[in-house]
């Protein structure tokens, strides 16, 4: 992560290395002219979609002290004042390590006077076009959208996605947020968090801690299939998303928190039914599914709106909302692996007997070669994919503790 602050008459943003200079524009609403801006902190964050990795700023306007305290403890440093709370940042500089801007007519500047920001207020498509048209010069915008909906954002993204400029909004919750910084998936170059409480800046961090987890690759290592065996009935979680996978994509599911199987998605051909590429049929009920933050919750505890980790052969990961569980009765297949560096730990996963199901591979550089193996065709020798980690766990979050599974 990169901290930005202050220098000369600009702002340093990752993607060039410098600060870019910005405007502050007023718009007339109702026959008065409103320029405001906010007390802000700004950080680089990475963000990623399946198109590309794009540089986020956040900026937190806030008078909180708590709020600026657990900014800054978060790496968010640069703060933004109006022009008459200058006592203030004089105050929170003394305790903390932070670098204040303050809002003066016609801009917003630094404590040396040079210009450093800019800021808008949209109302009408009216607006939002003078903004596109205005000066060819200014390379970030701030826009507060006044009549908040989701398709402003969507239009602002569409708007400057051809542009060098980047383009902030003003949200109140970290929802707000978050919907901003996705839009098209593209996203808002940033965000400024407009809020008084703590609580939306531990979230508006958590959620960019978990995105940047998709920017690291996740180890798996081989295993040897150790045994194969039908063992009866069982009800068995079929996960559907709201994202489609790709060959060699799935969850990571086993019986054991200390080494989860990359259960393969259902989106390959099939003679026996139609490709469903948004399923994972992940296993029975008591099983642990791997989902952001580095947690494991029980398949049974997946319901709409909550997230996984998809996982594809290579490691790379990314997140994905679930749309529907399924739950039913099928016959069930245990499988046990074993790494071969380590012959005394056991792994294990059920599955349910049905062709369409599949574990992943690991890779031998064939392209040709299949990435996943069903079930049905599972037998002793055959190499599969785990996510070894840590077996102890609390409310799925790993600890440090003895504990014996089998």
């Amino acid at each position: 992560m990169a901290l930005l602050l202050p220098s000369a008459s600009s702002v340093e943003i990752p993607v060039t290395g410098k600060w870019k200079s910005c405007r502050l524009i007023n718009y007339a609403l109702n026959g008065k002219r409103r320029a405001q801006f906010q007390t802000n902190s700004c950080i680089a964050m990475c963000m990623s979609s399946s198109s590309m990795m794009s540089k986020k700023l956040v900026w937190i306007w806030t008078q909180n002290k708590q709020v600026m305290t657990a900014a800054v403890e978060r790496g968010w440093n640069t703060f933004v004042f109006p022009s008459h709370h200058r006592d203030l940042a004089n105050d929170w500089s003394s305790i903390a390590l932070i670098y204040p801007l303050f809002i003066e007519e016609g801009g917003l500047f630094d404590s040396e006077h040079r210009r450093v920001a800019t800021f808008s207020e949209i109302s009408s498509p009216e607006q939002l076009e003078q903004l596109q048209l205005d000066d060819e010069h200014v390379e970030n915008v701030i826009v507060n959208l006044l009549d908040w909906q989701v398709i402003p954002a969507e239009n602002i993204v569409a708007a400057f996605q051809s542009s060098q400029k980047t383009v902030f909004s003003i949200s109140k919750t970290p929802s707000e947020a978050q919907i901003f910084l996705e839009a098209l998936e593209l996203g808002l170059g940033g965000v400024v968090l407009k809020v008084e409480d703590v609580k939306a800046v531990l979230e508006l961090k958590d959620y960019f801690d978990k995105r940047n987890e998709v920017s690291n690759l996740l180890e798996l290592t081989k295993a040897t299939v150790t045994q194969v065996q039908m063992v009866g009935m069982g009800d068995r979680v079929c996960v559907d998303l709201c994202s489609l996978m790709r060959p060699g994509e799935g969850l990571l599911v086993g019986s054991f928190a200390r080494g989860l199987f990359l259960v393969h998605s259902e989106c390959l051909e099939s003679n026996y039914i139609s490709s469903r590429p948004f399923r994972v049929n992940a296993g029975p009920v008591h099983a642990y599914v791997a989902v952001p933050g580095g947690k494991t919750c029980y398949l049974s505890e997946l319901k709409a709106g909550k997230e996984v980790i998809v996982v594809d052969q290579s490691g790379m990961q990314r997140t994905a909302i679930v749309g529907r569980v399924k739950i039913e009765t099928r016959p069930l297949i245990l499988v046990e692996a074993k790494r071969d560096s380590d012959n005394h730990t056991p792994y294990s996963i059920l599955l349910q007997n049905a062709e369409t199901v599949a574990v992943v591979c690991p890779h031998q550089g064939n392209e040709h070669q299949s990435t996943s193996i069903p079930v049905t065709s599972l037998k002793v020798g055959d190499e599969v994919l785990l996510r070894v980690q840590g077996g102890a766990r609390h409310t799925g979050i790993e600890i440090k503790e003895f504990i014996v599974e089998k």
